[in-house]
Protein backbone atom coordinates (compact mmCIF):
# COMPACT_ATOMS: atom_id res chain seq x y z
CA UNK A 1 0.00 0.00 0.00
CA UNK A 2 1.58 3.12 -1.09
CA UNK A 3 1.59 6.10 1.48
CA UNK A 4 -1.40 8.54 -0.35
CA UNK A 5 -3.84 5.30 -0.31
CA UNK A 6 -3.24 4.76 3.33
CA UNK A 7 -3.92 8.81 3.70
CA UNK A 8 -7.24 8.17 1.60
CA UNK A 9 -8.24 5.48 3.24
CA UNK A 10 -7.88 7.91 6.76
CA UNK A 11 -10.19 10.12 5.81
CA UNK A 12 -12.48 7.81 4.59
CA UNK A 13 -13.08 6.91 8.17
CA UNK A 14 -13.75 10.42 9.62
CA UNK A 15 -17.14 11.20 7.91
CA UNK A 16 -19.60 10.64 10.74
CA UNK A 17 -23.27 11.44 11.00
CA UNK A 18 -24.45 14.72 12.64
CA UNK A 19 -25.61 15.07 15.90
CA UNK A 20 -28.71 16.75 16.25
CA UNK A 21 -28.59 20.86 17.58
CA UNK A 22 -25.38 20.58 15.56
CA UNK A 23 -23.48 23.93 15.32
CA UNK A 24 -21.00 25.70 13.23
CA UNK A 25 -18.12 27.66 15.53
CA UNK A 26 -16.10 30.50 13.79
CA UNK A 27 -13.30 28.55 13.67
CA UNK A 28 -14.44 25.08 11.88
CA UNK A 29 -15.58 24.52 8.11
CA UNK A 30 -18.06 21.96 8.02
CA UNK A 31 -17.86 19.29 4.58
CA UNK A 32 -20.72 17.12 4.02
CA UNK A 33 -20.67 14.06 1.72
CA UNK A 34 -24.02 14.04 -0.16
CA UNK A 35 -24.65 10.32 -2.54
CA UNK A 36 -26.95 11.71 -5.13
CA UNK A 37 -28.45 8.54 -6.15
CA UNK A 38 -31.45 7.88 -3.82
CA UNK A 39 -35.00 6.16 -3.28
CA UNK A 40 -37.52 7.37 -5.63
CA UNK A 41 -39.31 9.03 -2.46
CA UNK A 42 -36.48 10.17 -1.31
CA UNK A 43 -35.78 12.32 -4.00
CA UNK A 44 -39.72 13.09 -5.11
CA UNK A 45 -39.14 14.65 -1.09
CA UNK A 46 -36.24 16.82 -1.62
CA UNK A 47 -38.18 17.74 -5.13
CA UNK A 48 -40.97 19.50 -3.73
CA UNK A 49 -38.48 22.37 -1.85
CA UNK A 50 -36.82 23.55 -4.87
CA UNK A 51 -37.69 27.02 -6.33
CA UNK A 52 -39.65 26.84 -9.36
CA UNK A 53 -36.68 28.37 -11.61
CA UNK A 54 -34.62 24.65 -10.19
CA UNK A 55 -37.89 22.78 -11.09
CA UNK A 56 -36.77 24.48 -14.83
CA UNK A 57 -33.56 23.89 -14.55
CA UNK A 58 -34.08 20.49 -13.43
CA UNK A 59 -36.66 19.52 -16.71
CA UNK A 60 -34.01 21.11 -18.98
CA UNK A 61 -31.50 18.07 -18.46
CA UNK A 62 -31.81 16.09 -21.81
CA UNK A 63 -30.70 12.76 -19.28
CA UNK A 64 -32.98 11.66 -16.65
CA UNK A 65 -29.62 10.22 -14.54
CA UNK A 66 -28.38 13.56 -14.88
CA UNK A 67 -31.74 15.49 -13.80
CA UNK A 68 -32.04 13.48 -10.88
CA UNK A 69 -28.93 13.98 -9.34
CA UNK A 70 -29.49 17.38 -10.01
CA UNK A 71 -32.99 17.10 -7.92
CA UNK A 72 -30.91 15.67 -5.32
CA UNK A 73 -27.81 17.38 -5.12
CA UNK A 74 -29.86 21.25 -4.81
CA UNK A 75 -32.54 19.60 -2.52
CA UNK A 76 -29.39 18.26 -0.29
CA UNK A 77 -27.76 21.78 -0.32
CA UNK A 78 -30.78 23.36 0.47
CA UNK A 79 -31.34 21.06 3.50
CA UNK A 80 -27.99 22.02 4.63
CA UNK A 81 -28.12 25.16 4.78
CA UNK A 82 -31.52 26.01 6.20
CA UNK A 83 -30.21 24.23 8.93
CA UNK A 84 -27.42 26.17 9.94
CA UNK A 85 -29.85 29.28 9.43
CA UNK A 86 -33.16 28.01 11.54
CA UNK A 87 -35.69 28.45 8.54
CA UNK A 88 -37.21 26.03 6.16
CA UNK A 89 -35.20 24.59 2.91
CA UNK A 90 -37.76 26.31 0.49
CA UNK A 91 -36.82 29.62 2.04
CA UNK A 92 -33.14 29.45 1.34
CA UNK A 93 -32.01 32.35 -1.25
CA UNK A 94 -29.43 31.91 -4.01
CA UNK A 95 -27.48 34.69 -5.78
CA UNK A 96 -24.18 34.33 -8.06
CA UNK A 97 -21.12 36.69 -8.10
CA UNK A 98 -20.02 37.46 -11.58
CA UNK A 99 -18.00 34.16 -12.69
CA UNK A 100 -21.24 31.89 -11.15
CA UNK A 101 -19.95 31.38 -7.48
CA UNK A 102 -22.98 30.87 -5.59
CA UNK A 103 -23.75 32.61 -2.44
CA UNK A 104 -26.56 33.30 -0.10
CA UNK A 105 -28.97 36.35 -0.48
CA UNK A 106 -29.23 36.69 3.21
CA UNK A 107 -25.86 37.80 5.46
CA UNK A 108 -27.42 37.25 8.68
CA UNK A 109 -25.55 34.26 9.09
CA UNK A 110 -22.36 35.18 7.32
CA UNK A 111 -22.56 31.34 6.07
CA UNK A 112 -19.99 30.93 3.31
CA UNK A 113 -20.18 27.76 1.10
CA UNK A 114 -18.96 26.17 -1.85
CA UNK A 115 -19.82 22.81 -3.70
CA UNK A 116 -18.46 20.45 -5.97
CA UNK A 117 -19.97 17.07 -7.46
CA UNK A 118 -18.78 14.34 -9.56
CA UNK A 119 -20.76 11.04 -10.84
CA UNK A 120 -22.93 10.28 -7.99
CA UNK A 121 -21.25 12.34 -5.42
CA UNK A 122 -21.71 15.67 -4.08
CA UNK A 123 -19.43 17.96 -1.09
CA UNK A 124 -20.75 21.33 0.78
CA UNK A 125 -18.21 22.93 2.35
CA UNK A 126 -19.77 25.43 4.94
CA UNK A 127 -17.89 28.46 7.10
CA UNK A 128 -18.69 31.57 8.69
CA UNK A 129 -17.04 34.25 7.98
CA UNK A 130 -14.29 32.21 5.99
CA UNK A 131 -14.18 31.89 2.34
CA UNK A 132 -14.03 28.43 1.13
CA UNK A 133 -13.45 26.78 -2.03
CA UNK A 134 -14.07 22.91 -2.59
CA UNK A 135 -13.48 20.34 -5.63
CA UNK A 136 -14.18 16.49 -6.01
CA UNK A 137 -13.32 14.09 -8.58
CA UNK A 138 -14.41 10.45 -9.53
CA UNK A 139 -11.20 8.98 -10.54
CA UNK A 140 -11.38 7.13 -14.06
CA UNK A 141 -9.17 5.91 -16.34
CA UNK A 142 -9.02 8.47 -19.70
CA UNK A 143 -6.53 8.37 -22.61
CA UNK A 144 -4.96 12.06 -22.84
CA UNK A 145 -4.99 12.90 -19.24
CA UNK A 146 -1.09 13.60 -19.34
CA UNK A 147 -1.66 16.21 -23.01
CA UNK A 148 -4.39 17.50 -20.32
CA UNK A 149 -1.98 18.36 -17.64
CA UNK A 150 0.26 19.69 -20.72
CA UNK A 151 -2.09 22.12 -21.51
CA UNK A 152 -3.27 23.72 -17.75
CA UNK A 153 -0.55 22.75 -15.10
CA UNK A 154 2.46 24.84 -14.29
CA UNK A 155 5.87 23.92 -15.29
CA UNK A 156 6.63 22.71 -11.96
CA UNK A 157 3.57 20.86 -12.01
CA UNK A 158 4.43 19.11 -14.96
CA UNK A 159 7.82 17.98 -14.17
CA UNK A 160 6.29 17.04 -10.73
CA UNK A 161 3.72 14.83 -12.07
CA UNK A 162 6.12 13.49 -14.93
CA UNK A 163 8.18 12.05 -11.70
CA UNK A 164 5.76 10.33 -10.38
CA UNK A 165 5.12 6.55 -11.16
CA UNK A 166 3.36 5.65 -13.71
CA UNK A 167 0.73 3.75 -11.98
CA UNK A 168 -0.10 6.33 -9.77
CA UNK A 169 0.12 9.04 -12.49
CA UNK A 170 -3.69 9.32 -12.83
CA UNK A 171 -4.44 9.78 -9.14
CA UNK A 172 -1.89 12.31 -8.89
CA UNK A 173 -3.29 14.10 -12.25
CA UNK A 174 -6.56 14.24 -10.81
CA UNK A 175 -5.03 15.05 -6.73
CA UNK A 176 -3.67 18.15 -8.67
CA UNK A 177 -6.47 19.20 -10.54
CA UNK A 178 -8.85 18.93 -7.59
CA UNK A 179 -6.49 21.46 -5.49
CA UNK A 180 -6.17 23.96 -8.34
CA UNK A 181 -9.74 23.66 -8.86
CA UNK A 182 -10.48 24.33 -5.23
CA UNK A 183 -8.67 27.03 -5.28
CA UNK A 184 -9.89 29.32 -8.08
CA UNK A 185 -13.07 28.51 -6.80
CA UNK A 186 -12.12 29.59 -3.72
CA UNK A 187 -10.96 32.69 -5.22
CA UNK A 188 -14.51 32.91 -6.87
CA UNK A 189 -12.76 33.09 -10.34
CA UNK A 190 -13.22 29.44 -11.64
CA UNK A 191 -11.24 28.69 -14.78
CA UNK A 192 -11.31 32.40 -15.61
CA UNK A 193 -8.19 32.46 -13.42
CA UNK A 194 -4.98 31.13 -15.42
CA UNK A 195 -4.20 27.20 -14.08
CA UNK A 196 -0.35 27.51 -15.04
CA UNK A 197 -0.37 30.61 -12.85
CA UNK A 198 -0.18 28.81 -9.52
CA UNK A 199 1.65 25.52 -8.19
CA UNK A 200 -0.14 22.79 -6.24
CA UNK A 201 1.63 20.02 -4.45
CA UNK A 202 0.85 16.15 -6.21
CA UNK A 203 2.77 13.55 -5.11
CA UNK A 204 1.37 10.75 -3.62
CA UNK A 205 2.21 10.48 0.42
CA UNK A 206 2.86 14.83 -0.25
CA UNK A 207 0.85 16.87 1.88
CA UNK A 208 -1.78 19.57 0.38
CA UNK A 209 -0.18 22.76 -0.26
CA UNK A 210 -0.39 25.51 -2.42
CA UNK A 211 3.23 26.44 -3.40
CA UNK A 212 3.19 29.41 -5.58
CA UNK A 213 1.05 32.17 -6.61
CA UNK A 214 2.20 33.92 -9.63
CA UNK A 215 0.63 36.92 -9.31
CA UNK A 216 0.23 37.28 -5.51
CA UNK A 217 3.76 35.45 -3.49
CA UNK A 218 1.94 36.31 -0.36
CA UNK A 219 -1.09 33.83 -1.18
CA UNK A 220 0.29 30.95 -0.07
CA UNK A 221 0.57 31.98 3.77
CA UNK A 222 -3.48 33.48 3.04
CA UNK A 223 -5.42 29.71 2.53
CA UNK A 224 -5.03 27.00 3.77
CA UNK A 225 -5.14 23.56 1.52
CA UNK A 226 -6.60 20.24 2.92
CA UNK A 227 -6.86 16.69 0.81
CA UNK A 228 -10.10 15.15 0.72
CA UNK A 229 -11.15 11.63 0.38
CA UNK A 230 -14.61 11.15 0.59
CA UNK A 231 -15.29 7.39 -0.59
CA UNK A 232 -13.10 4.92 -2.40
CA UNK A 233 -12.73 6.12 -6.12
CA UNK A 234 -12.98 9.88 -5.54
CA UNK A 235 -10.43 12.13 -4.80
CA UNK A 236 -11.16 15.92 -3.19
CA UNK A 237 -9.42 19.13 -2.21
CA UNK A 238 -10.50 22.01 0.72
CA UNK A 239 -9.20 25.38 0.32
CA UNK A 240 -9.85 27.39 3.45
CA UNK A 241 -8.96 31.37 3.64
CA UNK A 242 -7.02 33.04 7.10
CA UNK A 243 -5.23 29.51 8.21
CA UNK A 244 -5.89 26.84 9.74
CA UNK A 245 -8.95 25.55 10.86
CA UNK A 246 -10.73 22.83 12.83
CA UNK A 247 -12.65 20.15 9.82
CA UNK A 248 -15.80 18.65 10.69
CA UNK A 249 -16.90 15.53 7.94
CA UNK A 250 -20.37 15.33 7.80
CA UNK A 251 -22.31 12.56 5.66
CA UNK A 252 -25.84 13.73 4.41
Amino acid sequence: MNDQTAYNQDKISLWRRPPSGLTLAHDQVHLWKVWLEVSEADRHELAQILSSSERERAARFHFARDRERFIVGRGALRVILAGYQDIRPDQVEFCYGEHKKPALVSRQHNLEFNISHSHTLLLVAVSLGRTVGVDVEHIRPFDDFEGLAARFFSSAEKEALAAVPKPFRLQAFFTCWTRKEAFIKALGQGLYYPLDHFDVSLKPGEPAALLRVQEDPQAVTQWTMQAVAPASGYVGALVVERGPCELKFWQY
